[in-house]
Formats: structure tokens, sequence, C-alpha cells
């Protein structure tokens, strides 16, 4: 079975999705990687050697700094792309890649979400906007023509799995499809708890951008001189330094060998957005640490409400502040903690993966053809 990989772009460094990808890569370690555009330099380690293949715009000066510019070109790109000779296509994807064009291949997509700019997030992806009001309204105007691409891209799917029941609502809403559904991974042999003795801090790990809502976190822990740790860094950073009162401490990226210890210290994991799914979460857990969370899309399948971590009901700064007060007399148990992280592990999601697809591809080559899901 020859398989492809295809992931939207790989351009802002090993996140969620970019460690997916490595894991599906270890999964079928002789698939190529397809992808819209790739930097290197910024990607790292082990990215430079794997055998990665880039569309047309990668040739244009200035593509891996403007990519988001680019997306009326994206769809252009992405269908004249090519797989060699696959017999099974696996897209990685929260927008581009799961509107290729596969051939004679079958495309098996792991969806994270439908493109957020384009459905469930469209007045608020336009609203955050920095550019001129005229550059605005194009961009605007410009969407409804890329749903229509998006749902049409839906149809060539053959099998949608998706990262959680969340998103398997959203497809079934957007694209009027069903998807099975298989967990992202996490790391839990390298998020492990800690001997030391957890420190007075909440903490943080996010990209700082309008929908992670960092802004709730910063503002509960300001009013209520909570120290506060934020990871990560993002255009809300300059904004979020500017409401933080002096218990909250912006750190930046830190190095992936600090990440684990900062979790395993935290006396609690925020999280104050609505994930698709939200691995970070999960990567706390495994250290021993409870969450506190909004309760909402993928929070509400990864947190034990009351065992391994709090939900607070309304997205707003009122509704965290009240949860943070009840963490004053909580109690959670490091291990029951740890426990809920393994139903998340790396090798439950490679096992799910080989199988179903391997499933899938069964049926394929009996002659079943077009939705197999």
């Amino acid at each position: 079975m020859q398989v492809a990989i295809v992931h939207d772009y790989l351009v802002q460094g090993i996140r969620g999705a970019e460690r997916v990808v490595l894991e599906m890569h270890e999964c079928y370690p002789d698939a190529p990687i397809h992808t819209l555009l790739f930097d290197a330099q910024r990607m790292g380690e082990p990215w430079g050697d794997l055998d990665v293949h880039t569309s047309c715009l990668q040739k244009m000066p200035g593509s891996l700094k403007l990519y988001e510019k680019l997306y009326l070109m994206m769809p252009h790109a992405l269908e004249h792309m090519r797989f060699g000779d696959a017999e099974v296509i696996l897209s990685s994807s929260s927008a581009w890649a799961k509107n290729l064009c596969p051939g004679g291949a079958m495309h098996v997509c792991y969806c994270y979400t439908p493109a957020r700019f384009l459905w469930h997030w469209t007045r608020e992806y336009v609203a955050g906007l920095k550019v001129a009001a005229p550059l605005k309204a194009v961009v605007k105007a410009s969407l409804p023509g890329l749903r229509k691409w998006d749902k049409r891209g839906s149809e060539r799917v053959n099998a949608f799995i998706a990262i959680s029941e969340a998103v398997r609502e959203r497809i079934r809403k957007y694209y009027g499809r069903e998807s099975l559904l298989i967990y992202p991974p996490v790391d839990t042999d390298r998020f492990q708890p800690s001997a030391q003795v957890a420190e007075d801090y909440y903490l943080v790990v996010t990209t700082l951008n309008p929908y992670k809502r960092v802004d709730l976190a910063v503002g509960a822990c300001t009013r209520l001189g909570a120290p506060l740790k934020v990871v990560g860094d993002g255009p809300e950073l300059e904004r979020l330094k500017g409401m933080a009162g002096p218990t909250v401490e912006f750190l930046g990226k830190v190095a992936d060998e600090e990440l684990p210890g900062l979790y395993a210290r935290c006396r609690a994991f925020l999280m104050p957005q609505e994930e698709d799914f939200g691995i970070a979460p999960l990567e706390a857990q495994a250290t021993g640490r409870p969450v506190v969370a909004y309760g909402a899309g993928g929070a509400l399948e990864t947190i034990v409400d009351g065992r391994t971590g709090l939900f607070f009901a309304e997205q707003t700064e009122d509704s965290l502040a009240e949860a943070l007060r009840k963490m004053d007399g909580a109690e959670f148990s490091t291990e029951a903690c740890r426990e809920n992280s393994l139903r998340f592990s790396r090798e439950s999601f490679r096992a799910q993966l080989i199988e179903t697809v391997a499933g899938l591809h069964d049926r394929w080559t009996r002659g079943e053809r077009g939705v197999l899901v």
C-alpha cells in the first residue's frame, strides 16, 4: 500500500497538527509528505531529513512570510499538486489539504475542523483582520466563493476521520458527511509527573491569537492577584501585556525540554478557549496537573469535571474567576489526571490509524468506491 501524506502548510513551527503529521509518518515511514509551503528553517528537526514536496507557491518570492495573504491562490495550487503512484492519500487538514484532487487514489482526510474562517468563525475572523477597511471588505467578499469551493472539495474525500465529537458534528453540519473518530496523539512518555512540589502559579500554553481567549486568563488572574505564566507568542501579545497586572508573566516561546517541568509544577492549567480537541490540557494531565477549562468543544471529551479539572460555564472573565476561586479548596489526584491522559497516547493513535486506513483500503481494493464513511 503506497501512501502519500498531505498537510496544509509547514511554515509555523511544530505545533499540534505538525506533531500529528510526524506520527502519521511513523505509521508510514516510506510516505512522502506533500504541502503547499515548507519553511525548513522554521520547522527545524526532523523535518529537514524528511521527503517533503511543495506546490508552485513555494517558488514565489516572499511566500514563506506572506503565506496568509496567498489564500486566494491556494485552491489553484492545491488542485494542481500530484502525488505520484500513491494508492492512499492521507490528508491532514484544517483548511486546504482536504480539497486535493486524488486522481485514482483513495483519499482519507484526518480533519481537525472545517475551516474556521469559512464556516463557524467567519465574523470573528473578519473583525480581527488588522488591515485597512477596503481590504477587509475584499476579504469578506471572497469568502462565499471559497466556502462553495470548500464544500465541493469535501465531496472528493472518500472517508473523513474527525479529531473529536465536536468536529464530527461540524463535518456533519457543513459537509453533510459522517466521519470516524480517532483522537490526536499525546506524548505521554515525554510529559510525566514530577517529584517536585507544585508551585502556586497557573499556566497557559498556546499561540496568542484572538480566538484563544487568553485575555480571560490574564484578566481573571490580574483581578484575583493570582500568579499566571503565559507560554507562547502571537499577534495578541502586546494587547495582553497592556492589560496584565504584576502577577502575570509572559515567557514567550520556551525550549521543548522546559515545557514538561512548567506543566508538572503548575497549580493548574488554564484553557479559556473552545478547542476542537486540545492537546495542551492533556499534556498537563499527563504530568498529573488538573485543568480549568471552558466547558465546550473538545474539553468535554478530554477533561473529567471534578476529577481531572473544573469547567466554567460562560466564556467570560467573571465565570473563569469564579472557577479559580473554587480551586482554593479543591484537591485533584495526580494518578487520576495521569490515567485520563493515557487514553490519548501516541501508541493508541498509531494503532487506530493503521487499522482504520487498512480496513478502508481493503474495501477500496474490493471495488468499493465513492463515499466509504
